[in-house]
């Protein structure tokens, strides 16, 4: 019998150091062997008879000819669960990121590693380390069937990658998984539309920042983020209150939020560009209008929009002064909900047109905002290079 594992990233890489496991992916069209003695072998090789445990990349949707095969699948935190410390799981659909490295800026100092979707697979993680602050998908939690937090933080849910659920119910279901296995002694925070699911452990719903801050006693005019970094950072705090009953406003406050979120800058003329590239969901672009609600938006929306209705995001538009530049796949999709809405739209289909149509209208007074609530990866290697190419357009303009 073998081991399998699905998928040659992150996540499986770091699992495959450990040797001894076949590993199979669409991008492997003959049998070879990596450096650690596994055989990588094409898809069609597999044998569900002769594969004793499967482990599958997160990515890796249900659909999969691999998933539908596999007899004996698991996630990592499953292979791992045994040997993992108390864990601390970050998920939701916006901001989980900010809030994993926020909670490891605070508790770095006793003891913990962070890792999980951040980009650190949980094999090259620190067994010995106090506390596992784990940013945790819901493609994981698909696949996840008996390892669980001792602390479960959910961020607000909204529409994602339903493409790969298949639903927005299916999506929730999976945010939600890990209440079911939690014990008495561990903690959920979660959004109060999800109150009620049973659950044994002590779980706290919140309805916003502030009502998240006042459950566990957070002063929000000590802390220095605005929306949508607030949240993240009050969900930071509560998660240190819990574990070391402290707040320490001083540490948090000197955390670097990272490139490419609500990152801004200023062209020749002194103009606001905002490159917000991180944003490829509706939650996160709705955070970004809401932080310019007073201005004028000239906003940048369009690309891989994961099978998602967008029509939210136009609803709260309707009712500003803004304009759409649409790019991306769905462009098309995007100009026809900016007609349905009455919003002013045009056709850019391109970054670089976008960004070119925005330097010939902004005023001083406006914003130009790159928040596209969709993925990248229909045009750019990454919502990173996206954001990379947005500022190297701007910086053209008047060249």
């Amino acid at each position: 019998m073998s081991r399998s594992l699905f998928g040659y990233a992150n996540t499986t890489k770091a699992i495959a150091k450990s040797g001894g496991w076949e590993i199979f992916d669409d991008k492997f069209k003959e049998s070879l062997t990596d450096e650690f003695g596994n055989a990588l072998l094409p898809v069609q090789n597999f044998d569900p008879e002769k594969s004793e445990l499967e482990i599958p990349s997160p990515g890796f949707p249900p659909k999969h000819e691999l998933i539908k095969n596999a007899k004996n699948l698991i996630s990592e935190y499953d292979f791992f669960a045994e040997k993992m410390p108390f864990s601390v799981w970050i998920s939701g659909t916006n901001g989980k990121t900010t809030t994993t490295k926020m909670t490891q800026h605070l508790l770095e100092s006793y003891g913990s590693a962070m890792g999980g979707n951040v980009g650190v697979g949980l094999g090259d993680m620190d067994q010995n380390a106090k506390i596992w602050i784990l940013e945790t998908s819901s493609f994981t939690m698909h696949y996840t069937k008996t390892a669980k937090p001792g602390i479960y933080a959910l961020l607000p849910i909204t529409p994602d990658h339903l493409s790969w659920h298949g639903s927005m119910d299916a999506y929730i279901k999976a945010k939600l998984k890990p209440l079911e296995m939690m014990s008495e002694n561990a903690v959920a925070i979660v959004p109060k539309a999800y109150a009620n699911t049973p659950t044994k452990a002590k779980l706290i719903s919140y309805e916003n920042e502030a009502d998240l801050a006042e459950n566990f006693g957070i002063n929000l005019q000590m802390i220095n983020f605005k929306t949508p970094f607030l949240l993240d950072g009050v969900f930071a705090l509560a998660i240190e209150k819990i574990l070391l009953d402290k707040c320490d406003y001083e540490r948090l406050n000197s955390f670097v939020i990272e490139a490419n979120k609500l990152e801004e800058f200023h062209d020749k003329l002194g103009r606001l560009w905002v490159n917000d590239t991180k944003a490829t969901n509706i939650d996160a672009t709705i955070q970004a209008i809401k932080r310019y609600e007073n201005k004028s938006i000239k906003i940048i929306l369009g690309g891989d929009d994961k099978g998602v209705d967008l029509s939210v995001i136009f609803e709260i538009l309707a009712s500003k002064k803004a304009k759409i530049y649409a790019i991306g796949s769905n462009t098309q999709k995007i100009l026809n909900l900016a007609k349905k809405f009455d919003i002013p739209a045009q056709k850019c289909e391109f970054l670089q047109v976008a960004v070119n149509a925005i330097a010939s209208e902004l005023g001083t007074d406006e914003v130009a905002l790159l928040s596209p609530a969709c993925a990248s990866l229909d045009q750019f290697k990454s919502y990173a290079q996206r954001g990379d190419k947005f500022k190297q357009f701007v910086s053209l303009i008047n060249n």
